[in-house]
């Protein structure tokens, strides 16, 4: 049956029209009063879209969503267990892998044995910074047609602990030597920006996308100073909340942001982007809500053109490591993935024109604050004079005072709480941010979930 010449009996009917009827319905109340809403990054929200509202402004357009890599994370305190939990999590699911690396001890080759590197593309997390180190990475993946993001971010490292690995020298030096090794051709991509850090602290989404822009010129300036070709590919690390289309919109502004960006440093190739959701809104009592909050959160991920996304444990809080919770979260994203048909459409969120208006608002809002930064200096200059971490605190003290007037609903902690639950006896991890006096160059950002205080109480009278 042709479609063709359907709906023509039907009249097209304006924005122009719709809105009039709409104030002819609101019997003389105020439209923008009632039915338009500003939220806190003040990103405008109508009550209705038209394609009317897109023909005078020319929105760039995301052309393919890529294709979706679910990862696990491993903490490798061994090198041969580390492999062992790798090739099993392989087998059930996963086909990417993030590896964390404490310590130069663990060997690159016992890590990555067995692994088919052409399947699986492999992060690192290396909590240290050594030439030598990726020097062996580089060596072993050569020639094995592997993809390999290093995730090197030494100003992340600073932002989240207030020092440098070693000093600043030493760092860019280190840095120099590893931008100048010919690492693009082992399949290898080298620098990292954790935007994560920035919203697990409480900053909104427009500095989000702000400070990642303006972390991420601080890395092509220096190699634009250095004589350095810029690197062809930069991961960024995002965490996802669950405000569903606002993150949608976020990581999509996120993409066009860098092309913007990335097109004043000549470089003509897209982001990658590493999503995780937020650990801000998870929650110790109650906690199995904490799947509900997780699966919005990948799925705004997935929506929104993430290359690949991690999933948290939803007992992650308060627990080790464990098989279980591992497989739930895992089983989350294979369900999204493959049950949920979301692999089988190819950018479905592109032509929904609220998404659209979001996409554009936050990427303009985003876009000024980061010439702001760089006109006061660039993102280095006004992280070491604390403005950076100053204007995260007072975004974070704000939603955490929504959250304390109960303006902020997280389900299971401010409302609806079961009062029989008890998770005194429970915990084998610290939830709470722990602070230990040390010295730093600069005051670091701090992470901090949203319901500590209110669980502090409720373990009290337990």
């Amino acid at each position: 049956m042709s479609k063709e010449g359907l709906f023509e009996e039907f009249n097209t009917i304006s924005a122009k029209a719709w809105k009039q009827q709409i104030q002819f319905d609101l019997k003389g109340a105020d439209y923008n009063k009632n039915l338009v809403w500003e939220s806190p990054e003040g990103i405008s929200v109508k009550p209705f879209y038209h394609a009317d509202d897109f023909e005078s402004r020319n929105i760039a357009k995301i052309d393919q969503v890529p294709k979706l890599y679910i990862a696990q994370n491993i903490f490798a305190s061994s090198g041969k267990k580390a492999n062992e939990k790798a090739l099993d999590v392989l087998n059930r699911g996963a086909d990417c892998l993030i590896f964390t690396i404490p310590s130069q001890d663990i060997k690159v080759d016992a890590l990555l044995q067995n692994i088919d590197l052409s399947k699986s593309p492999i992060y690192f997390e290396m909590q240290f910074l050594s030439y030598d180190y990726i020097k062996q990475i580089r060596d072993y993946v050569a020639h094995k047609n592997a993809t390999i993001y290093l995730n090197i971010d030494i100003i992340g490292n600073l932002a989240l602990t207030g020092n440098w690995f070693q000093n600043m020298d030493k760092d860019h030096e280190i840095l120099t030597r590893i931008l100048e090794g010919d690492l693009t051709s082992s399949g290898v991509n080298t620098l990292s920006i954790d935007v994560s850090l920035y919203q697990n602290a409480g900053a909104n989404q427009v500095q989000q996308l702000a400070y990642a822009l303006a972390h991420a010129s601080e890395y092509l300036n220096f190699m634009i100073d250095n004589n350095i070709k810029p690197t062809s590919k930069v991961t960024f690390k995002v965490a996802v909340d669950t405000n569903y289309f606002f993150e949608i919109a976020k990581l999509r502004a996120l993409r066009l942001l860098w092309k913007t960006l990335a097109m004043k440093y000549g470089i003509d190739t897209d982001c990658n982007i590493l999503a995780t959701p937020t650990l801000r809104n998870k929650t110790l009592y109650d906690h199995h809500v904490n799947m509900l909050r997780t699966t919005t959160e990948c799925m705004s991920a997935i929506l929104g053109g993430a290359n690949t996304i991690c999933n948290l444990p939803y007992d992650g809080v308060f627990h080790k490591d464990n098989e279980f919770s591992e497989r739930i979260a895992r089983n989350q994203l294979l369900i999204i993935k493959e049950e949920s048909h979301f692999k089988k459409v190819n950018n479905p969120a592109d032509g929904s024109y609220y998404i659209e208006s979001l996409t554009a608002q936050i990427a303009d809002k985003a876009l000024k604050l980061f010439k702001n930064i760089e006109v006061g200096g660039g993102f280095l200059k006004q992280l070491k004079a604390h403005n950076i971490q100053k204007k995260i605190r007072e975004s974070a003290l704000k939603e955490q005072n929504q959250f304390n007037k109960n303006e902020k609903v997280l389900v299971g902690s401010n409302k609806y709480m079961n009062e029989l639950d008890r998770m005194k006896g429970d915990m084998e991890l610290y939830p709470f941010l722990k602070t230990k006096p040390r010295k730093t160059l600069l005051e670091p950002i701090v992470t901090k979930r949203l319901a500590e205080e209110l669980e502090k109480k409720r373990l009290q009278l337990e």
